[in-house]
């Protein structure tokens, strides 16, 4: 993505005025999970406090990090970098122990208003053991990420019960399409209302397809509780205590760099573990950069091939995934997929 751009658009958009900030943490019904209690965090507004940190890899330089801060600051927050935000460890922003300690410093801190991730990379599932979930459930803040985000984001929801959001992270550009999406989520709460739909198609010379279209594998409509994100991340979580519940989701998945037969392999886990099965209708958004080599089914085949026999609705092509114009999926709320029409729609209040 290119830097130079600092999101000439974002300065100029207009943001949603100031809510009442509430007592107790605002929660709702789950519906299909009788006796959960779910806790939507505060609307976001101009003038509130971002904590940035870096649960996962750190971008390659500091300047990269400033950067970041100018784009969080560029929406109109005010930014508190974590303690630890420009350590550096290998491939990981530093020890374990620091950025698990920034990440539960944000949600105690009580001047911290939500949380956004600088990148993910690697290294958010070994803090997972680490992380305050108590804390986390009497704090509700919006937190914000994608990729390797996505263990937080469902250990999160699944443990503490805070909706938590998959969408850009602060070391990218905000299009004006991402900063639609965000707007339309995070400061304006719309509901219901489409989420992902990809942009519209702009015609050029020459130009003989949009890349941004959607594949309908599978009609019918189904409605259910929003969990997933990066398949690989996704798929990391099987098995362990923060593996969300699949059972009458709608299952949202993304990826990148991966082979068709990665991918192959990831879907078929899912699905000899049963958790294809439990859910409800399935949403693949963009899987970028495939290296597809020699002798190889097309993604297309791969995704359609392994749940067309579910019996739920399958879509593919939402701006969900590595792409910069990407959509905010809120984990853990209630929407319906429509496999006719190709539509994801949001149907809970997300934030007070």
């Amino acid at each position: 993505m290119q830097r130079r751009k600092l999101i000439k658009s974002m300065l100029a958009a207009p943001l949603l005025g100031a809510a009442t900030a509430t007592a107790n943490p605002p929660s709702v019904s789950s519906g299909d999970e009788p006796g959960r209690e779910l806790l939507r965090p505060r609307r976001l507004q101009r003038g509130m406090t971002v904590g940035l940190v870096t649960p996962a890899s750190n971008v390659w330089e500091d300047e990269d990090i400033r950067f970041a801060c100018d784009v969080v600051a560029s929406l109109g927050f005010k930014v508190k970098e974590g303690q630890n935000l420009y350590q550096r460890t290998q491939y990981l922003a530093g020890p374990d122990e620091a950025r698990a300690a920034d990440f539960n410093a944000m949600f105690a801190d009580p001047d911290v208003d939500a949380v956004f991730c600088l990148r993910g990379g690697y290294g958010t599932p070994r803090i997972l053991p680490l992380l305050d979930y108590e804390n986390i459930r009497r704090n509700p803040k919006v937190l914000l990420g994608y990729s390797d985000i996505t263990a937080l984001l469902n250990a999160i929801y699944h443990r503490s019960g805070v909706i938590t959001f998959h969408g850009p992270i602060a070391a990218q550009n905000f299009t004006d399409y991402t900063l639609g999406e965000f707007s339309k989520v995070l400061m304006h709460g719309e509901h219901p209302v489409p989420l992902g739909a990809p942009p519209p198609f702009e015609s050029a010379p020459g130009r003989v397809e949009d890349k941004n279209r959607i594949t309908r594998f599978v009609g019918g409509r189904a409605r259910g509780r929003l969990i997933g994100g990066n398949l690989t991340l996704l798929t990391t979580l099987l098995g362990t205590p923060f593996e969300p519940d699949f059972r009458n989701k709608i299952l949202f998945l993304e990826d990148v760099g991966e082979a068709p037969y990665r991918v192959d392999r990831m879907l078929t886990q899912l699905w000899l573990t049963g958790k294809l099965q439990q859910v409800a209708g399935i949403v693949f958004g963009k899987f970028t950069e495939a290296k597809v080599e020699g002798n190889s089914f097309s993604m297309e085949h791969v995704l359609r091939e392994r749940c067309l026999n579910l019996g739920v609705p399958v879509v593919r092509g939402l701006m969900i995934g590595h792409v910069e114009d990407q959509t905010v999926v809120p984990v853990g709320a209630m929407a319906e997929l429509d496999g006719d029409a190709g539509t994801l729609v949001l149907r809970d209040k997300v934030v007070a």
